[in-house]
């Protein structure tokens, strides 16, 4: 009686069998880890009144760059304020001489940045504790890097930004810092990463979600495989270098051959081969066999590709 999907071919379960050929090619290789991050400003300064009183003119709007020293907003004291509110009644004259015997106190930025909240209007009462204005030096993105990676990252390292809001463009950056203490997240010590933009987009807000990959390695040109044919060295198996891996070759006639590898870096797609292959050496991803193969025609790991029959010998 002939094979068929039904009465199968009495191959054993555990039995390697052949998914596809595959070339080992020599191509670009860039390893990354991933993290979820937030941009924030790097130093964020809340630009308070000295006295309490009333604002009579705001100069800078948000995302304006202001200088230090710059005047962003004037203001009157409680005194003034009342000062000037009686001598408008008298009429412009009185409140011109009185505005000029008694000067508005200046708000000045206290150094270079990027207005990101201006939080009142002319006319406002303020106390002392209450921000006019808060400037960023610049935005940066806040990483939280779990403890298992964190080897991985170093200062310096180049990263890729991807923003939420804006997912189709990619923007360089460099780590900058690396915290020294961590932090406990969903019973995980994570440590905070600071990634610096290598140039601010337009885009950027506070607060804005963004994913960030570490670029932990690079090589331009080295060989490669997918990784689903790297397999752990089957039990048994001796090799000369005591490979920890192998990959395997298919003969003329019989069984698919274990090789010996040497790995190196991965992507998670492809990984690289240091030793036992060469440039354009055809080899095989192969699987186990769950059960005698066409045992059951219905069932996922069955081969499709086979028809029951119903000749006889």
């Amino acid at each position: 009686m002939t094979c068929s999907a039904i009465s199968g071919c009495g191959k054993k379960s555990g039995e390697l069998e052949v998914i596809r050929s595959v070339r080992a090619e020599k191509g670009p290789l860039t390893v990354m880890i991933s993290s979820a991050g937030e941009v924030k400003p790097q130093n964020r300064l809340e630009i308070k009144p000295p006295i309490a009183g009333r604002v009579e003119e705001v100069l800078v709007q948000e995302g304006q760059e202001v200088k230090q020293g710059q005047v962003m907003a004037w203001m009157s004291s409680t005194e003034r304020a009342a000062l000037l509110d009686a001598a408008r009644a008298q009429g412009p004259e009185a409140l011109e001489r009185w505005g000029k015997a008694y000067k508005p106190a200046p708000l000045v930025a206290p150094l270079d940045g990027t207005v990101i909240v201006r939080s009142v209007e002319p006319g406002q009462t303020v106390a002392t504790t209450d921000p006019v204005v808060v400037i960023s030096d610049r935005l940066i993105v806040n990483a939280l890097v779990d403890e298992t990676d964190l080897a991985l990252i170093r200062v310096g390292q180049k990263a890729l930004i991807r923003l939420d809001a804006y997912r189709d463009r990619v923007i360089s950056a460099h780590v900058e810092h690396i915290s020294y203490e961590s932090t406990l997240l969903n019973n995980v010590n994570v440590y905070q990463v600071d990634i610096i933009p290598d140039e601010v987009p337009p885009s950027f807000r506070s607060g804005m979600t963004a994913d960030i990959s570490f670029i932990v390695s690079e090589n331009p040109q080295t060989l490669l495989v997918p990784s689903e044919a790297v397999m752990s060295r089957p039990r048994g198996f001796k090799s000369e270098n005591d490979s920890r891996f192998v990959v395997y070759k298919k003969p003329m006639v019989g069984k698919p051959v274990p090789v010996p590898v040497k790995t190196g870096d991965t992507d998670g797609s492809k990984t690289e081969i240091l030793e036992g292959l060469r440039e354009n050496e055809e080899i095989v991803i192969v699987r186990r066999r769950q059960q005698a193969q066409g045992g059951n025609p219905f069932s996922p790991t069955a081969n499709r590709s086979q028809k029951p029959s119903s000749a006889q010998s």
